[in-house]
């Protein structure tokens, strides 16, 4: 059974989730996606953003699960394995020089040397078969409690660091795929568009853009699709400093892509898109490696991101806000949606305040960034600014 067989076979109900509405005959003459299916806009799309939410929600979790937190509990059990292996070498080195230095008196007293040496080392004594804390690693106070991971034996506070890193390791990890593909299908989709990233006026030309391309409708819904569930995870996850800021950010993001979506502000909308998804790669593969305690790819990976970030919102963006300042004079200020004129001044003016709206925060930001790239250069290292509000 092929797929237009499986879609026949669905509820009428559920059709508009699995393909897109509003079909239509494609341009006359298109100036770009000349093999593509068209489509006109409608409030059945928002299906395809459900559908796209529910998918996300799926990936994210499978590959959290089985794929980004085994990975990093792995590696940072084995990071403790390998400091406790160097520190017993050590202190073996140790033991069996005084050892040497005096008589020994029987087997049994350098095999109790050598073990009281690596339990002194991982910080763990055993007596009775049972393992508890050293006191030369932790002053006893009958409330520490080792656990074992890995054949390992962890104080609680080692398993609470090495838990806290793994969430926030897959967590970041997430937004590293989640973004990567969607910058990769953006950046095909920009490249089919008469549309220049350091001329962007071409985004307002020849307005209205309707009807859209399949690719280039999938890319709309999907990058909205994509910003309704951050919100849904940023509510999820434990607060950031800045938690206001970033929900404010995301709230504009989507008014902006539902306002120019339904307006047919499309080209300019694919060119926005495309340049903020860059920089978002970066910060969390930064904190990422920051998380399996890798300082220096970290650090590297901030200025990256930094470079990045200063590039593409802070002059690829302004240039984007002058081109959509300079709309003004060749796009019509008429409301006739049936006419294909669905912009009104007010609209217009509305979705200019939000661009420069979103500027403002993200010089905020900028700033917070600044501030770690101070750290970096200093030699202190790069932390999140916007590190959780927790104890």
């Amino acid at each position: 059974m092929n797929a237009q067989q499986a879609i026949a076979r669905l509820p009428p109900f559920l059709v508009p989730f699995f393909t897109f509405s509003y079909p239509t005959a494609p341009p006359a003459v298109p100036d770009s996606f000349p093999n593509s299916s068209y489509y006109n806009t409608g409030p059945l799309d928002a299906c395809i953003i459900i559908s796209c939410i529910a998918v996300m929600a799926v990936l994210r979790d499978v590959a959290r699960l089985y794929l980004l937190e085994p990975f990093a509990r792995w590696k940072l059990t084995r990071d403790i394995r390998l400091q406790r292996n160097a520190k017993t070498t050590i202190t073996n080195g140790k033991t069996n020089g005084v050892t040497n230095g005096h008589t020994a008196t029987s087997d049994s007293a350098n095999g109790e040397t050598k073990e009281n040496g690596e339990a002194k080392a991982t910080g763990v004594e055993y007596g009775n078969g049972h393992a508890v804390l050293s006191a030369t690693n932790k002053h006893a106070n009958g409330n520490e409690h080792i656990i074992y991971a890995q054949g390992i034996a962890l104080s609680r506070k080692e398993a609470k660091r090495i838990h806290r890193s793994v969430l926030r390791f897959a967590e970041q990890g997430w937004s590293v795929i989640s973004y990567t593909f969607v910058w990769c299908f953006g950046l095909y989709v920009h490249s089919q568009l008469p549309t220049r990233v350091l001329d962007p006026i071409d985004a307002w030309l020849n307005y209205p853009h309707i009807p859209l391309a399949g690719p280039v409708k999938f890319y709309y819904l999907l990058e909205t699709a994509l910003y309704c569930h951050q919100i849904l995870i940023i509510n999820a996850e434990a607060r950031r400093k800045d938690h206001w800021q970033m929900m404010t950010h995301h709230v504009i993001t989507i008014a902006l892509m539902v306002g120019s979506y339904s307006c047919f502000y499309t080209r300019v909308g694919c060119l926005v898109m495309l340049i903020m998804d860059w920089c978002d790669i970066w910060l969390p593969l930064a904190k990422m490696l920051r998380y399996l305690s890798l300082t220096t790819a970290c650090d590297i990976a901030f200025v990256l991101f930094m470079v990045s970030w200063a590039i593409t919102r802070h002059v690829l963006f302004i240039l984007v806000i002058k081109s959509t300042w300079d709309a003004q004079y060749l796009i019509p200020h008429l409301w006739d949606p049936v006419r294909g004129q669905p912009m009104s001044a007010k609209l217009y003016w509305s979705l200019l305040a939000m661009i420069i709206a979103l500027q403002v925060i993200q010089m905020m930001w900028f700033w917070r960034i600044c501030r770690v790239a101070y750290r970096v250069v200093s030699g202190k290292g790069a932390e999140d600014e916007r590190s959780d509000d927790e104890e």
